[in-house]
């Protein structure tokens, strides 16, 4: 069966579609990312365009962009959603795969935006064990750097450390294995996916805090019941840059 990706350059995307490819089923016709159009680097990962394109080029697959506006709104990112989907499902792409692991609101926000497309959602990774999955990463002999850490979870020292044993081991108590609930972003740059590995430096890194967008009730894990309190947004981020070689 025809697939698209949602391919962040991250581990979970990344461990995801190694596992499809182990166990057959769908044809991954294109990755797919989203980009901030004013920086050309992927939303919230802050990774370089290039690099993204040399992960894509290395793993044998092209990629598709979508590029959001500076302080897009729940609704530029629907809107842009609903655009990208739409050419999927013309040109026959009937799946779209995700490397969500437990969020069961994200994932139910993105099965309601593919049914409206006519497709339905991959989980290849879903309700695994995340502290099983890291590890099951790093002995499928990928290689990961941190790019972007949430300054409410880690401190800026976990910005540009890799993902091995060690990294595990020093996540204070309270942060997921793999970051599942948005205390850091990886990026791949080796590992059974890619012909060879993706060459880089590292950079420096920064700390940015971010202003939510005016419609910041209009969010993918709000809950019906609350509608009218406050979102709580995690707003300081510390960004590894990593400059292609």
């Amino acid at each position: 069966m025809d697939a698209y990706l949602n391919w962040s350059g991250g581990k979970d995307a990344a461990f995801a579609l190694w596992q499809l490819r182990q166990t057959g089923g769908y044809q991954i016709r294109s990755l797919f990312t989203t980009f901030s159009g004013a920086f050309r680097r992927v939303s919230m990962h802050g990774v370089r365009e290039e690099l993204l394109d040399e992960q894509a080029r290395l793993a044998g697959l092209p990629v598709k962009k979508a590029f959001l506006p500076e302080h897009a709104s729940m609704e530029d990112y629907n809107r842009i959603m609903k655009e990208a989907l739409e050419e999927f499902q013309a040109s026959g792409v009937r799946h779209a795969v995700f490397g969500d692991i437990f969020l069961e609101d994200l994932r139910a926000y993105r099965e309601i935006q593919l049914e409206q497309a006519g497709m339905k959602g991959v989980f290849p990774l879903w309700k695994r064990d995340s502290a099983a999955l890291a590890r099951e990463f790093i002995a499928a002999g990928f290689k990961a750097v941190i790019v972007c850490v949430n300054a409410k979870y880690l401190p800026a020292s976990f910005a540009g450390r890799l993902i091995d044993e060690s990294f595990l081991a020093d996540l204070p108590p309270g942060v997921d294995p793999c970051g599942e609930n948005g205390e850091y972003h990886s990026f791949v740059f080796d590992g059974p996916l890619f012909s060879e590995a993706v060459p880089f430096t590292i950079g420096e890194t920064v700390e940015r805090t971010y202003t939510p967008a005016g419609d910041q009730g209009d969010n993918c894990y709000k809950d019906d019941k609350k509608e009218k309190e406050t979102v709580n947004w995690d707003t300081r981020f510390y960004f590894c840059d990593l400059l292609p070689a």
